[in-house]
């Protein structure tokens, strides 16, 4: 029976950390710690029957933690994006600019007349006038290997919806100055 536990527990650990590592969103980090909540419950079923009283309060330590992650990633940030995604909708139908999550940035996908380009990274703004500068795109690699960084000046782009549509074409975006992970320009 404590096999059964332990190898339970073992796959659900490494279901629970791809979701989470794998950074695709709130929900997903929300539900990754469901899931490593369950497998702590089973690491410590597991403890208490192989009689390992280190492995027993080391889960239940970490079933505290995880359950801090269900409701930091599945309550408060899941209704703070919710707030974010409301007012950009609101803004659509009101006169003036509409609005976007400046926190869209760190994940939107770039794509230019329906074709993927790459991804957004981050972006930086002025300290005083709040104006973007530039948005840096990540293109090609997997999981952030192999990727190619460049700086995406902000009047090449505007987000629509969860997208950041460039009017930059494939060549045009490889000529964009390539960016080091460690390094970038100040302005």
């Amino acid at each position: 029976m404590a096999d059964i536990f332990s190898w339970v527990a073992t796959a659900l650990t490494i279901v629970a950390a791809c979701m989470t590592a794998a950074n695709l969103g709130t929900r997903v980090t929300g539900y990754g710690f469901a899931v490593f909540t369950v497998g702590a419950l089973c690491w410590i079923v597991s403890g208490v029957l192989n009689h390992q009283p280190a492995l027993v309060w080391t889960n239940i330590v970490l079933t505290g933690l995880d359950l801090f992650g269900v409701w930091r990633w599945l309550g408060r940030q899941a209704r703070v994006e919710e707030g974010a995604q409301s007012a950009s909708e609101a803004s659509e139908h009101t006169p003036g600019e509409a609005l976007f999550p400046v926190s869209m940035l760190a994940r939107a996908a770039v794509e230019r007349g329906g074709e993927a380009i790459g991804s957004c990274v981050d972006a930086m703004a002025g300290c005083e006038s709040g104006r973007l500068s530039y948005v840096v795109i990540s293109e090609g690699g997997v999981a952030g290997v192999g990727e190619t960084l460049r700086r995406l000046p902000w009047s090449a782009a505007r987000m629509e919806g969860d997208r950041l549509r460039v009017t930059l074409g494939r060549r045009e975006i490889a000529k964009l100055e390539e960016l080091q992970k460690d390094d970038w320009p100040g302005r």
